[in-house]
């Protein structure tokens, strides 16, 4: 593509987005009008040359027995987020950019829609990813005027049984996680990190963003289990699977399975 076509490409989005792109506002972001798939389109003086993004919604739901029927995820694994889901525990997904954390949480979702179908739930996304077919389900979107931080707290008065977070970027982690903790259980979110426990660790530093104290605590008490996918040079797995019982002098006490032993249990 030539570059006066890709800045024809990322004006026309933006005139769509009911924006402009120029030298003063260089960076378009937002969802496609058809389709909705993700577009990041930027201009110089940020670029040598124009230069957008096209990130695709996921044309299905990938059910839990094709992530262990194609070997993205061992049949233990598929059992334990089964039994998360069951007791409703809240769910951290964590990987790398282009892991398919996003696609996972479909996952476990159509799990939870499955198990509790008259659960309500209230969806938070900066872009819309999340496939839910809940029939009692309210989704939300952040604006320029309005931030995660604020939707969580206007969730609170919607009576949602579960809360989902498309992904949580900043210090309205911490909102979350006290939601969670407060008679809201079986959530769900993603977060970006590359294993179960540098997720925690994440966790760490978003809460910190709006807290000047340690919240060790209280993730070891709303997140019960963090599930790690990565993209490897084969295809996608399921790096790893823990169980957060807590957080107990300096560690986080915690149960892993997994990945490359199906029986494996070993704390």
């Amino acid at each position: 593509m030539t570059r006066a076509a890709a800045e024809v490409v990322i004006g026309s989005v933006a005139h769509s987005l009911q924006s402009e792109a120029d030298h003063e506002q260089p960076i378009i972001s937002g969802e496609l009008p058809i389709g909705g798939h993700r577009f990041e389109g930027l201009l110089p003086p940020v670029v040598s040359a124009p230069t957008f993004t096209i990130r695709r919604r996921a044309s299905r739901l990938i059910p839990l027995d094709d992530y262990v029927k194609n070997k993205v995820m061992t049949e233990a694994q598929a059992s334990v987020i089964r039994s998360a889901i069951s007791s409703r525990m809240n769910i951290v997904i964590s990987g790398g950019t282009g892991s398919g954390k996003t696609t996972l949480a479909n996952s476990v979702i159509a799990e939870i829609v499955e198990t509790a179908p008259e659960d309500r739930m209230v969806i938070l996304e900066d872009t819309a990813e999340i496939q839910c077919a809940a029939e009692n389900a309210v989704s939300l979107h952040t604006s320029d005027s309005v931030d995660m931080a604020r939707l969580l707290k206007s969730t609170m008065r919607l009576r949602p049984d579960r809360i989902i977070v498309g992904e949580v970027r900043d210090g309205a982690a911490l909102t979350l996680l006290k939601a969670w903790n407060t008679g809201h259980p079986g959530g769900v979110t993603t977060v970006h990190s590359n294993t179960a426990m540098s997720a925690l660790r994440r966790l760490e530093q978003l809460t910190a963003e709006a807290s000047q104290q340690p919240m060790r605590e209280v993730i070891g008490e709303a997140v019960d289990l963090v599930v790690s996918i990565e993209r490897t040079g084969r295809g996608r797995r399921v790096r790893d699977v823990i169980h957060v019982e807590g957080f107990k002098g300096s560690t986080y006490q915690t149960e892993h399975y997994a990945q490359i032993d199906e029986d494996s249990h070993a704390a």
